[in-house]
């Protein structure tokens, strides 16, 4: 499975390659994304997404030149530094409210499958078709 999916919002007038660094810079900031971690490769964000390669790769440039990233030729590009800071940052508030959520939910014996249920749900009123 897929570290991190791109989702590219060709409406929102910011170009498909920033779309992908951002995407990159908040995973990231949230820990879906880690030290060591492999991005997919170019063709694999092209088959997902219908993007050019060379933008995924100009994206890919862009993350290496701000010093998160770094191309190893023939094995692919991986995360060089995380920007995750525990107990900071704009979403410090809302990660741990989740958590708390979390664990009251684990001690109210909610097993793994029904909290990911109920989460899904969640989003799904919230989000509608998770775009937005």
């Amino acid at each position: 499975m897929p570290v991190v999916v791109f989702r590219i919002d060709r409406r929102s007038g910011v170009a498909t390659y920033l779309q992908i660094v951002r995407q990159v810079e908040q995973a990231l900031r949230m820990g879906a994304l880690e030290e060591g971690d492999r991005l997919p490769t170019a063709a694999q964000v092209a088959a997902t997404t219908k993007v050019n390669p060379n933008t995924t790769l100009k994206a890919y440039r862009e993350l290496e030149r701000a010093g998160l990233a770094e191309v190893r030729q023939g094995a692919g590009t991986f995360i060089t530094r995380s920007l995750a800071q525990p107990g900071s940052g704009p979403d410090w508030p809302l990660r741990s409210a989740l958590n708390e959520w979390m664990h009251q939910a684990r001690a109210e014996g909610l097993g793994g499958a029904e909290v990911q249920e109920l989460f899904r749900a969640s989003f799904g009123e919230a989000y509608g078709d998770g775009t937005g």
